[in-house]
């Protein structure tokens, strides 16, 4: 089986990728991973990167090979990524919902070290709110796509007002769920 989940920036599907993989022993993967790989082999910070991609549409093309060689290559894994639910459509699609001042404070508080852009929550805030604005106008012009709609997903999961524990149970069971109902 191969899981895909998508969401907002700061919603929390890394975390949840990685307990859902854990849970299910599946392997994980996340194209923010790839997406740091390249900013790092080029030089840049993964918004510097996202900047780039704004203007040169090859950046995007290399994380989605990524994602189309991995599920070339395995059939059994759980992967965090905007759009891995478009390059596997055979993939069980979750999404994941939050309020961007609660993905902004997570996303403070985790102060990853290749992303010194976020000074502040406030700065983070407006970074999030950015960065989920310019992803919708890129991938609808690249792709044509809106991976915020929600008629594209088997599960979606709003994660503003619970824990990751509580989120991972309730999408474990919508997957039990899912599975007793095509099998």
């Amino acid at each position: 089986m191969i899981i895909t989940i998508t969401g907002y920036p700061g919603s929390g599907k890394s975390t949840l990728g990685k307990g859902i993989a854990k849970a299910l022993g599946l392997k994980h993967y996340s194209a923010g991973d790839f997406w740091r790989e390249i900013a790092k082999e080029k030089g840049l910070t993964p918004t510097e990167l996202n900047r780039l991609a704004e203007k040169d549409k090859s950046i995007d093309r290399m994380v989605d090979e990524r994602t189309v060689q991995l599920a070339k290559k395995e059939r059994d894994f759980v992967m965090d990524s905007r759009l891995a639910w478009h390059f596997i459509p055979n993939s069980l699609k979750i999404f994941v919902k939050v309020d961007l001042k609660k993905a902004a404070a997570r996303v403070f508080k985790d102060m990853r070290q290749d992303e010194k852009e976020h000074s502040s929550l406030q700065k983070t805030f407006e970074n999030l709110v950015k960065r989920k604005s310019l992803e919708v106008e890129r991938w609808k012009t690249v792709y044509d796509l809106d991976y915020l709609d929600e008629k594209n997903y088997d599960i979606v999961v709003d994660t503003s007002g619970s824990g990751i524990e509580e989120t991972r149970e309730k999408v474990l069971k919508e997957i039990s769920m899912l599975q007793k109902k095509s099998g």
